[in-house]
């Protein structure tokens, strides 16, 4: 296989499932707004920080309110992280290597490419939102399944499952970090108990609130999530679930032993946390010390297959 071709096929993956994640993250924010008190103001600026966009975002706005986070996450192509950008970039590779996926699959990503830009405005309102954002989540979920059902198991569709693991690893520490930081900046302390809130909606941003329930059989309490969502092997979207499937999917290529040595020290990161002990400001350095093995994952990827 050409290292162009499985280039094209690693990033139209992480392109989409960066595409669904940033999704999730806005549509759980907004229903976030439903539950809360009127005298708790629900932060957005945090979500400009998901992707590392800040600047961009105060090139062309002035405040973080809901309209401008909106746009700017979904619809900016001045943004490279926004739904539309990803989705193009999607598409853009996805046209590149039409002859390696299932033409199927090329067909539903252009269909969902052109969906999100007709999309554009409704998205702004918040009675549209919901179905918007929606159409994004499962037309990946479309694809996904697709490939997973037609797709011969070679070196393609170890490079796609390869793209889509590492970014769903990065995502997942991007929104844990943003998600549990300062969403809720107007919470009081006689406010407390809409912390709860607050992190429900951090296992729904993963989907993970329901599987969370039935495999910890707990209340909602902030070190139990952590746990789920970093250390836990059963849950997809978890941290070491995801840091597995890389390994997997690295082993059925050939020279894999330098990526895997890069992804056993995340892992070596992972195991030594404890959640119970992991404050705040803590775990914000955590999930940028994590960030950045899978930075070095991702190059150690690049140099070694494309």
């Amino acid at each position: 296989m050409l290292s162009r071709v499985a280039n094209h096929i690693y990033w139209m993956a992480r392109y989409l499932e960066r595409a669904e994640n940033t999704a999730r993250l806005i549509q759980v924010n907004t229903h976030l707004l439903l539950d809360l008190p009127k005298n708790v103001t629900l932060g957005w600026e945090p979500i400009i920080d998901m992707l590392s966009f800040r600047d961009t975002f105060y090139e062309r706005y002035s405040e973080p309110d809901e309209k401008s986070v909106i746009r700017f996450m979904v619809m900016d192509t001045s943004n490279p992280g926004s739904i539309i950008n990803s989705l193009a970039s999607a598409r853009e590779n996805a046209r590149i290597v039409r002859e390696i996926i299932p033409s199927e699959a090329w067909e539903l990503i252009n269909q969902l490419h052109l969906q999100a830009k007709e999309d554009g405005q409704s998205v702004l309102t918040r009675r549209h939102r919901f179905n918007c954002l929606n159409r994004v989540i499962t037309g990946n979920q479309t694809i996904t399944g697709l490939v997973g059902g037609t797709m011969n198991r070679d070196n393609a569709y170890a490079f796609l499952r390869l793209g889509r693991h590492l970014e769903r690893a990065d995502m997942t520490t991007r929104i844990i970090d943003v998600r549990s930081a300062s969403l809720l900046p107007g919470l009081a302390d006689d406010n407390a108990a809409f912390e709860n809130i607050q992190w429900m909606g951090v296992l729904k941003s993963l989907t993970a609130y329901q599987m969370y329930r039935q495999e910890m059989r707990l209340r909602i309490q902030r070190a139990d999530i952590l746990e789920f969502l970093l250390q836990r092997d059963t849950f997809p979207r978890s941290l070491s679930h995801s840091l597995g499937q890389i390994v997997k999917c690295v082993s059925e290529l050939p020279k894999p032993e330098k990526v895997i040595e890069s992804v056993n020290n995340v892992k070596k990161e992972l195991q030594s946390l404890d959640t119970k002990t992991l404050k705040q400001a803590k775990l914000h350095d955590v999930m940028d010390e994590i960030q950045v093995h899978l930075l070095d994952v991702h190059n150690t990827i690049d140099q070694t297959y494309f």
